[in-house]
Formats: C-alpha cells, sequence, structure tokens
C-alpha cells in the first residue's frame, strides 16, 4: 500500500475506539476469560473492516510506515496462514510424514470407525481460539502502523497506555496496602505476574515518552538551576515521572521476582543501548535512567517492599520450584511433534499424556513462552514469531542510531525495552497467553518500526496529506 498525497488521514472515530481498546484490554481479568477475549476479538475486527470500508470508499490510505514495515507484516501472514493450515484435515499418509505422532493419535481416537484425513493439530477447539487470537493480534498490529500516522497520534497512543497502567497501578496499589485482594498488587488481572509484566510495558513506553521530552538544559548559574526546577515543576513531564513512580511502586507490590528483575535488567539493557549505539545520547538521558534505578530502587522500593521481594528471590531453590517438572514434561511433548507442534492452543489438552503416574494436569501452561510456542507450533511456526520479533528489536536499534526527532528517538527505546523485559519475562511465565499483554506487546512491536520510518523523507507526502 502506497501512500496517497491527495488522501485524508483515518477517521477520528476509529482512532478513539483503537485508544478505547488499549485502556479496556486490561480491565476484565487481562480480556483472559473466553467471553472477554471474543469481546476483543470483535472490537479489532470491527475496527479492521471499518478501516478497509473506508479504504474502499477512498477516505483511508496506507502510508510509509505500512509499506516499509512488510517484512514484519509479511511473517505474521505466514504465521496466519500457518496456523490456519494446522486446522486444515489432511489425508492420513500426508500427516503421518508430517507429523507420526499426530497422526497415531488420531487413528486411536477414530477406532473403530476408521479415518481417512485429520489435522496436524490435536485439539481443533484450542487451535480455532489460537487462529482467532492470531489474527486479531496482527490486526491490530497493522491497524497501529496505520492509524498512528501522525505525531500527534503517536503521542495520544503512548499516554494512553501510561494513562491505562497508572490507572492499573492506582487500583493494584492500593488494593495490596489496603490488604482487600492479598497482599501482593494484582490490579484487574488473576495473576500477579501477568500484572508486573503488563506494567512493565507500560513503564517502558513511559520512560521512552519521557526521554522524548528531556530539554537538556544545563545550569551554569544557581538561578538557571532554580529556573530549571520550577520549569519541571510546572511541565508536564512532571505528572508523567510521578506516574511513572505510582507504576513503579505497583510493580514493587506485586512481589513478583522475574517482574522486577525483567523491569531494571531491561531498563539497564535499552539505556546502555541508548548511550552506546546513540550518536546523540545527552546527559539528561543519563541523569534519568540513574534517578530511575537509585530513586525507584533504594528510596521508592525500600519503603514499599522491595526487600520482600529479594527475600522471595533468594529464598528460591531449585527443589522448591515445580516449574522444572512442568518443563521437562513440555521438551517430551516437544519432541514428539518437533516440526510442526501439536496444535496452537492444545497444550493444556495435551500435557496430561506425559504425566505419568501424577493424577490431573496441575498446569495448563508450560510457564515457559518459548517452551509452550515450540510445542504447539513447532520449529517452523517458532521461527516465524522469533524472526517478526527480532526484526522489529533490530529496527528499533537502527531507530537509536539514525533518527534525529527526540519523540521517535525515545518511542523507539521504549519499544526496545519493552521487547527486553517481555522476552525476559518469557523464560519464566506465560505472558504471551494472557490476550491484554499480547495485544498491548503489538502495539510495543508496532512503535519499533513507527519510530525508524515515521515522518522520513520518504514520509513527506503523507505529512502533508494530515496536515
Amino acid at each position: 500500500m502506497e501512500t496517497n498525497p491527495s488522501g485524508a488521514s483515518p477517521s477520528r472515530s476509529l482512532f478513539f475506539a483503537y485508544l478505547a481498546l488499549l485502556v479496556w484490554a486490561p480491565i476484565p481479568l487481562g480480556s483472559n476469560r473466553p467471553w472477554a477475549w471474543a469481546l476483543l476479538e470483535l472490537w479489532v475486527f470491527l475496527l479492521a473492516i471499518g478501516w478497509l470500508f473506508g479504504y474502499m470508499r477512498g477516505k483511508h490510505h496506507g502510508n510509509a510506515v505500512f509499506s516499509k514495515s512488510w517484512p514484519a507484516l509479511v511473517c505474521g501472514a505466514l504465521w496466519l496462514a500457518y496456523v490456519w493450515l494446522q486446522l486444515a484435515p489432511l489425508p492420513l499418509e500426508v500427516l503421518s510424514r508430517l507429523s507420526p505422532e499426530a497422526a497415531r493419535w488420531h487413528e486411536l481416537a477414530a477406532r473403530p470407525a476408521g479415518l481417512d484425513a485429520a489435522p496436524l493439530t490435536l485439539d481443533r477447539h484450542g487451535t480455532l481460539q489460537g487462529a482467532l487470537k492470531s489474527t486479531a493480534y496482527l490486526a491490530f498490529f497493522g491497524l497501529s502502523l496505520l492509524l498512528l500516522n501522525r505525531r500527534e497520534r503517536v503521542t495520544a497512543a503512548a499516554f494512553t497506555l501510561v494513562l491505562s497502567g497508572f490507572a492499573q497501578a492506582m487500583f493494584g496499589g492500593l488494593s495490596a496496602l489496603t490488604g482487600s485482594f492479598g497482599e501482593s498488587a494484582h490490579g484487574s488481572f488473576a495473576n500477579r505476574n501477568h500484572y508486573a509484566a503488563y506494567l512493565v510495558m507500560c513503564l517502558s513506553v513511559g520512560i521512552g515518552v519521557l526521554i522524548a521530552n528531556l530539554t537538556g538544559a544545563v545550569s551554569r548559574t544557581w538561578k538557571q538551576f532554580f529556573r530549571n526546577v520550577i520549569a519541571l515543576i510546572l511541565s508536564p513531564r512532571m505528572l508523567l515521572r510521578l506516574a511513572l513512580v505510582v507504576m513503579v511502586i505497583a510493580l514493587v507490590l506485586t512481589r513478583s521476582r522475574m517482574g522486577n528483575s525483567s523491569f531494571f535488567v531491561s531498563l539497564l539493557a535499552a539505556g546502555a543501548i541508548g548511550l552506546v549505539f546513540s550518536k546523540r545520547a545527552t546527559r539528561s538521558m543519563m541523569v534519568l535512567i540513574a534517578s530511575l534505578i537509585v530513586i525507584d530502587i533504594f528510596i521508592v522500593g525500600t519503603y514499599f517492599g522491595v526487600e520482600r521481594v529479594l527475600e522471595r528471590i533468594e529464598q528460591t531453590r531449585i527443589e522448591t520450584e515445580d516449574r522444572d517438572d512442568i518443563a521437562s514434561y513440555a521438551m517430551n511433548l516437544w519432541r514428539d511433534y518437533p516440526l510442526f507442534g501439536s496444535g496452537l492452543g492444545s497444550f493444556h489438552a495435551v500435557i496430561p499424556r506425559y504425566w505419568g503416574e501424577i493424577p490431573g494436569a496441575p498446569y495448563t501452561h508450560a510457564h515457559n513462552d518459548y517452551l509452550q510456542f515450540a510445542c504447539e507450533v513447532g520449529v517452523i511456526g517458532a521461527a516465524l514469531l522469533g524472526a517478526m520479533l527480532l526484526m522489529s528489536f533490530l529496527v528499533a536499534l537502527r531507530a537509536q542510531q539514525v533518527r534525529t526527532d527526540p519523540l521517535m528517538r525515545g518511542i523507539s527505546f521504549g519499544s526496545m525495552m519493552g521487547i527486553v523485559a517481555l522476552m525476559i519475562h518469557s523464560a519464566v511465565d506465560f505472558s504471551l497467553q494472557i490476550p491484554a499483554i499480547a495485544l498491548t506487546f503489538m502495539l510495543v512491536l508496532a512503535l519499533a518500526w513507527i519510530s525508524l520510518y515515521h515522518d522520513r523523507a520518504g514520509n513527506r507526502a503523507q505529512r502533508l496529506a494530515d496536515s
């Protein structure tokens, strides 16, 4: 899709509905209930249909960012085709060559009636759900590239995510401090670790916006110093900084070991990248990163319970963590379905066969997104997802190197930090199985491409059309 200089920007109503979805997604238990994720999917599909209808009528047009993001879109399209293919009935002879174990189980289930064809998946219902979710996520990714076609909209989307994180932090933090829902904060999520992962993504984007608004003002005299301090206090940046502090407090109150660890590790990693690879790193940026670490950890964190998080980390022992058991069982599952997997969304239905003497299934997820995706979609599906993720990170890294626009550099910082944080967290949890987190992560990935390609020389015509 090419830029149309004479075209109008996407309608304001679609954009507001898009922002409303960002805020709504985490509210009903992270949209991790059938009715909630069905509503989320319907919401995204209606937005996509609305945009396509406007496109056919000549009211909506593509942009340079969408065109330049074709590598990620191709990977996403191949992923969708692959997932839907898992549902397609295949001749048994073909299936036995592609996935012998899947063919064996289908034959056993069909006896004595016999079987002529069967799909790659062992759980049609679970894979259908996963395919619909994946379609909605990729549509949301594409909508992000198309709707965030102006600086004001990029900023609005970032602040909306920060506002959502702040509201979640206030609710979760106050609930934990008052003991209304237990000692640990979990906001509107059922699981505190997923709540922590969501807060980290909101914090990442918020820190990126804060970096974009750094003035770099230098105080050579005490008069200038006090003037700059007063200007900071009276500026919107102070409100943003306070919102980030509240989110950090809520993050600490989750007592989530990996949630807190992923936040600070990703902050250090993205900060190091920003300072080393950027030719325009400012002292203000270094001071901001240092203040986030020092003030938030040692002052705010200590008062609100970071020592309890450290105690949980220190008390973690291999023999007390039964997640190692589920990992070993999941590895056995993956060995039986190495290339094509057992079907997206089938883990909970297939893993009980590997429990052995253990009655029932203690876990319905692998508590490791990498391992669960490998089990469900095999090496091929995992490679497609990994390629899309890696390309998005490299694009954000490139933006840090070449962009001079403070907003785009800040957005790329937030995207890098969010990607690193969730990839760390995914090693010990199943955050990407939660619709609200997966949807928000699609925005984080889209921001990476926006940060590099938005408003560059090749997009001048779009700027004129939107002005």
